[in-house]
């Protein structure tokens, strides 16, 4: 029996449009990936024309009724053309131009904007300054057009000439607006620093003015989006600021939106009841049915994602009596869909779920909405995937992925392609599945630059939306593989994992973080590094596959019969173990397991090959432990090879750093500032900056009150240096707001840090050779932590990072850095290889210190030559 009729719901066949390639997130993606509502995202019609017409237009188009606001404003621009009112019509024209972007029509879009601007551009002459804010107001609307068929470049110019006009005509919420606009370009082709430096103009352009709805408008869409770039605690003031506003010019609505947007903030920053209490606000204070229901939903939402489930009943009653009272929008079929997304949680009837999204599929049709019905469509196709109906998900899925094809939506198109996948293979058809899976993967890898730029809540599901896609398709190619698995399908499963991987640290950014230059990493094991071997062990729901390259050898994988559950476990417990003092007998049984999964299988391959470095393109929870510590039963891995890790298949170029003279920028703080008294203190700081000063390598310090972020900023862009050493307290996060390293005057955050190191690069065009963090870790219990450490690398641009996975005692520490910079400045060694004869001298030559927690914590991310 279906859950619910085909026939009830009619599916209707359309006439489909091919539109141009949508390239950019819009509002579509906070509700496709992420729970939370956003505020500033839908642009602004132009209102400059009291006339019915243009009213109605206007109203249709804010409550989300896009297709009957293009039927109004067709009728307007014939009126105009009637009556010969060229301005008029060029209005009308801009917000028809509004209104078709919103639909998806790109075509019809750009010639309403065409023609608009022909119109404005011939009465040029004599233009006063209402008529240049028209020009500058449809201009804005052409940037936007532009940004959503991909063309960041071109956007970026139009907003730049848009800032000029409002420059001329003295607008400061324009100027402000423009800002936000060209940081939004700029974001979208990867310049997050430039994109930063808009945003700092905008809150001068607005410091000293006065209280207007304009100026709290802006300083919204600036919380808005600084929050976007990760930048939460700017974004907060800033909406503090747009809120106080509000509340001084009592705007019941407009306070609304602003207490909206910071109850998102505080729930991106994990400000549980804060957040609440944010949305509970939004709900008493604001007259608009629709954002009463925005609030209550993203109240859903968090209780049910802390778990609160009887707390969430408590709001589904009023929910439901709210939904029906709001008129079909695309903002209202989205709220149903959030809605059943959270009932799906909470154990409701799939009947009723059924009911709730098929009419959602309904009120998409009755607009004309086509990327609606085929989120809609494909919501469907879901619930019945749930309830192993295949056959009409299939068709469902199918249906949906057409029409979001159609309008070039791929933020869905990947989402309808994966549940296609997901059909396939429980039907038993593995090519369908597989293809499918490709398409998807295709789709996420043309995005990837838009996902890791859209709203930062998509953190709080990337495990759940994107990397279940790379890592189902990875199972699905190894499935069923056995041992003969061919070379091209070998290839390609390392290849996406890797892809994951990038994805992940894109994710950790919010931008495409990793640029340059890039080499095949074979190529450099089977040209220039004989004697390297990498590993690239991948966990799967039910088996860990492990992949290897040996030097002149073709990729080969085996298999080991251990679920994830499994793997995680025994993975937890020796991270726990290797921390404990009493624990040696345990830490060693564990590592000769691990050592049995990853190593054994090829231990005489390795051998008859020559290896003696391993790199490692390490996945999820393998990522936080040590495996320089792995023991065979009688020696660790460390004893038998250099250990790396990379991100996989790329990096930047490699260079022996033994080829080039050593200098060194070293900075250091024994005593954290009073805010950190949770750090203990690092006194042997001292020592291991005099070791370091012994080997001969050129060195500058700044120590203790001589480490600021001022102090360290200066020099890096004044002194010459390719190594970095940086021995203080710090953390490693999977969120890069709680990624960090202390200076004497507080921390600087990854984010920070990368536009210290960007300055250095773009001034002196040095090469950061080697990253240096001797006294940082990874966060407790945080098992994507590694992410921090991996990001602060690639963020840095630094070809190597030797970073700790936990705090050592800094006396140890001390020895092994000085050994370890010793080997480099005296031995001529690689750094992979100098690292492993400092960890080996602490194990043998140091009885206190031989215990892995001692040595193995340092890891070597990056180019190990």
């Amino acid at each position: 029996m279906c859950l619910f009729g085909l026939g009830e719901w009619g599916v209707v066949k359309r006439k489909f449009i091919n539109f141009c390639l949508l390239a950019v997130l819009t509002i579509f993606i906070s509700i496709v990936i992420t729970p939370a509502f956003a505020n500033s995202s839908q642009p602004k019609i132009i209102n400059q024309d009291s006339s019915f017409k243009m009213v109605e237009s206007q109203t249709l188009y804010e409550s989300g009724r896009f297709a009957d606001a293009v039927q109004i404003l067709q009728q307007a621009v014939q009126e105009y053309q009637q009556q010969g009112d060229s301005l008029k019509k060029a209005v009308a024209l801009s917000n028809l131009s509004l209104a078709y972007q919103q639909i998806g029509d790109w075509q019809k879009a750009q010639l309403a904007i065409t023609k608009s601007l022909d119109l404005q551009v011939f009465k040029q002459q004599g233009t006063t300054n209402k008529n240049l804010a028209l020009l500058a107001q449809t201009l804005d609307i052409q940037g936007r057009l532009q940004l959503l068929t991909g063309k960041a470049e071109a956007a970026l110019a139009t907003w730049k000439q848009t800032g000029d006009i409002y420059t001329k005509i003295g607008d400061e919420n324009g100027i402000a607006l423009a800002l936000i606009s060209q940081a939004q370009a700029l974001r979208n082709q990867g310049f997050n620093k430039q994109a930063i430096d808009k945003l700092e103009q905008v809150n001068q352009t607005l410091e000293n003015q006065g209280d207007s709805f304009a100026k709290a408008s802006v300083l919204l869409s600036l919380g808005d989006t600084l929050e976007n770039v990760g930048e939460l605690e700017k974004s907060r003031l800033a909406l503090e600021q747009s809120l106080g506003i509000h509340q001084r010019l009592k705007s019941p609505e407009n306070i609304a939106l602003s207490l909206l947007s910071l109850g998102n903030n505080a729930r991106i920053q994990q400000k549980i009841s804060q957040a609440i209490a944010f949305y509970q606000q939004t709900f008493d204070i604001s007259p608009s049915p629709l954002t009463k229901i925005q609030a209550r939903l993203n109240h859903l939402n968090l209780l049910i994602e802390e778990k609160q489930f009887a707390a969430a009943q408590t709001l589904i009653p009023e929910i439901q009596s709210q939904l029906v009272q709001i008129p079909p929008s695309r903002p209202s079929i989205y709220a149903r869909i959030n809605f059943a997304h959270s009932l799906s949680s909470l154990n409701t009837p799939k009947s009723q779920i059924a009911q709730l999204l098929a009419t959602t599929v309904q009120q998409a049709q009755s607009l004309d909405d086509i990327r609606a019905e085929a989120y809609a469509l494909g919501n469907l196709g879901n619930l019945y995937e749930k309830t192993q109906q295949f056959t009409e998900a299939i068709n469902l899925t199918q249906q949906a992925l057409m029409l979001a094809q159609t309008s070039n939506a791929p933020e869905i198109i990947y989402l309808w392609q994966w549940q296609l996948g997901r059909l396939f293979k429980a039907q038993g058809n593995f090519t369908g599945a597989i293809a499918a899976y490709d398409a998807a993967v295709d789709t996420l890898e043309s995005l990837r630059t838009d996902l890791a730029a859209v709203n930062q809540d998509i953190q709080f599901n990337f495990r759940d939306n994107v990397e279940p896609v790379y890592r189902e398709s990875v199972a699905l190619l190894l499935e069923n593989s056995g041992e003969k698995t061919d070379i091209k399908t070998l290839d390609k499963a390392r290849t996406r994992i890797e892809a994951l991987q990038l994805a992940e640290l894109d994710n950790f950014f919010r931008e495409a973080c990793l640029q340059g230059q890039k080499v095949l990493l074979d190529q450099v094991v089977d040209q220039d590094n004989p004697n390297t071997a990498i590993l690239y062990p991948i966990i799967l729901p039910e088996k860990l596959e492990v992949i290897v390259k040996i030097p002149q050898q073709p990729l080969r994988h085996y298999q080991v019969k251990k679920s994830q559950v499994e793997v995680e476990r025994t993975l937890t417990e020796l991270r726990e173990y290797l921390l404990e003092p009493d624990r040696t007998e345990e830490v060693q049984t564990l590592s000769q397991e691990v050592y049995g999964w990853l190593i054994k299988p090829i231990e005489s391959d390795l051998a008859t090959s020559k290896v003696n470095t391993l790199v490692f393109v390490l996945d999820g929870a393998l990522r936080n432990v040590p495996l320089a510590a792995l023991y065979d039963g009688e020696k660790y891995l460390v004893e038998k090879y250099a250990v790396a890790l990379s991100l996989g298949l790329q990096l930047l170029t490699p260079k022996p750093l033994a080829q080039t003279s050593l200098q060194v920028l070293a900075a250091g703080l024994v005593q954290p500032p009073p805010e950190f008294s949770t750090f203990p203190p690092l006194p042997g700081i001292q020592l291991e900056f005099d070791f370091i000063n012994q080997t001969g390598a050129s060195t500058k310090q700044l120590l203790n009150q001589d480490f600021t972020r001022i102090t360290l900023e200066k020099n890096v862009n004044t002194v010459p240096f390719n190594v970095l050493h940086l021995a203080t307290h710090g953390q490693f996060s999977s969120r890069p707001e709680n990624t960090f390293i202390l200076a004497n005057d507080g921390s600087i955050n990854v984010l920070q840090f990368d536009n210290l190191l960007r300055n250095q690069t773009e001034i002196s065009r040095q090469t950061l050779e080697l990253l240096v963090l001797s006294a940082c870790q990874t966060a407790t219990g945080d098992n994507r932590a590694t992410l921090g450490l991996a990001g602060a690398a690639i963020k840095a641009g630094a070809r190597s990072t030797v970073a700790s996975l936990w705090h050592i005692n800094d006396q140890s520490t001390a020895i092994l850095i000085g050994e370890f910079y010793r080997e480099l400045v005296n031995g001529k060694v690689s750094k992979v290889e100098a690292l492993r004869r400092a960890q080996v001298t602490l194990l043998k030559n140091n009885p206190n210190y031989s215990r892995p927690a001692y040595w193995a914590a340092y890891v070597l991310v990056g180019n190990w030559l």
